[in-house]
């Protein structure tokens, strides 16, 4: 029997697997960084035997709400990913479950591989309406790709989306695989109504050293990628600082920052209600595209989510604080979770990719709904 993680996106130390029923791991944090949560590994040769894994460390992880009525995620494919028996008690995770074939993979989350994340990128620029942009580098040598879907002009909004600032949140660019097969289909309405008027600049992926090293949050510096917005530096947070510049360069009309959270079984948005210039045309803009977002897709509610921040109590480092203040633009965050939507609950597979990507298409109905009134907001 044996436990690994040396593979892209892996994550686990082993402490003991001899036998089935003790098998002992912990959670590898973060690279320089003290995050963690995110896991991924492989099991063999327990076939049809109960295996007890035990994550000793679960007790030390950044966010202990994310382990309340949890189930973490296994897959003999690596295609379909099914929940398992997961309990969170006396400071471990436990996971029970007795694999079907010699090899199966445990994760926190489907995971989104970098030959996923390349398969998007090279998806994409075959359609003749996308143009993919290198802004440079990340610290580890890896592409930061910008794909811009439409024709750029005076007259044209700009509108951008980013996805999974915070690596382990592997739902965002399931989203935005989602999002792209729908906008790149040159026979649905809603996309040929939106290029019509817009231009889109997309970062399937902010944070690409972090992803493959297997990190919940952190890149390859340990920084924080959503903490880096007022101060990025190429040194520690360029995947910030080129893309910031490229808004800067080109402007930015809605914005919209992908991500998944720990805690809430729900998928909900967030807004930029502290920056300093929040007023009523921005807040009314933002009722409009909320409630055209849920009525597009039931998934979505208003009802939980982060607690609404009183003026000028923004985090201007943040992502959506940080453009929704400089451009003076429509400017959310949307969360989805990693246990389940309670709202919309699946014993089987629990919140999934395929629910990402579905979402992710129905983000396009949602911008069209607002299209006419960004630059009023």
């Amino acid at each position: 029997m044996k436990v690994s993680a040396q593979f892209d996106g892996g994550n686990i130390e082993v402490i003991e697997a001899s036998d089935p029923s003790t098998i002992r791991l912990k959670i590898r944090p973060d690279s320089q960084a003290d995050f963690k949560q995110w896991f991924y590994f492989r099991l063999q040769g327990a076939q049809n035997q109960a295996c007890n894994i035990t994550i000793v460390n679960a007790g030390e992880a950044s966010y202990l709400p994310g382990w309340e009525q949890y189930q973490a995620v296994a897959s003999y494919d690596r295609m379909e990913w099914f929940r398992v028996a997961t309990r969170f008690e006396n400071g471990e995770l436990r996971i029970d479950h007795t694999p079907d074939c010699s090899e199966v993979y445990y994760a926190y989350f489907e995971p989104y591989s970098f030959d996923r994340h390349l398969d998007l990128i090279a998806f994409s620029q075959v359609s003749p309406l996308c143009k993919v942009i290198d802004l440079g580098s990340t610290l580890e040598g890896h592409d930061i790709s910008l794909l811009r879907i439409g024709e750029a002009g005076a007259d044209k909004l700009n509108l951008w989306i980013i996805a999974r600032q915070h690596s382990g949140e592997t739902m965002a660019e399931w989203f935005m695989e989602g999002f792209l097969n729908r906008l790149l289909d040159s026979a649905d309405p809603c996309s040929r109504q939106l290029l019509q008027k817009a231009v889109f600049y997309i970062v399937p992926n902010m944070n690409v050293d972090g992803s493959v090293k297997g990190n919940l949050r952190a890149n390859a510096a340990g920084q924080d990628l959503n903490r880096q917005w007022l101060n990025p530096s190429m040194e520690k947070s360029p995947e910030v600082f080129v893309v910031r510049q490229k808004m800067h360069e080109v402007g930015v009309d809605f914005f919209l920052d992908v991500h998944g959270d720990e805690g809430l079984p729900y998928v909900f948005l967030a807004g930029c209600e502290g920056i300093p210039s929040y007023d009523k045309a921005h807040h009314a803009v933002e009722q409009k595209f909320k409630q055209a977002f849920m009525q597009a897709s039931p998934e979505l509610q208003d009802h939980y989510g982060y607690d609404k921040l009183l003026p000028t109590q923004a985090n201007l480092s943040l992502a959506n604080q940080y453009v929704g203040e400089q451009f003076r633009c429509l400017s959310y965050v949307l969360e989805m979770p990693f246990k389940d939507n309670a709202n919309l609950p699946d014993s089987e597979y629990g919140w999934s990719s395929a629910r990402s990507i579905k979402l992710g298409e129905a983000a396009l109905q949602a911008i069209l709904s607002v299209l006419g009134d960004l630059r009023a907001a």
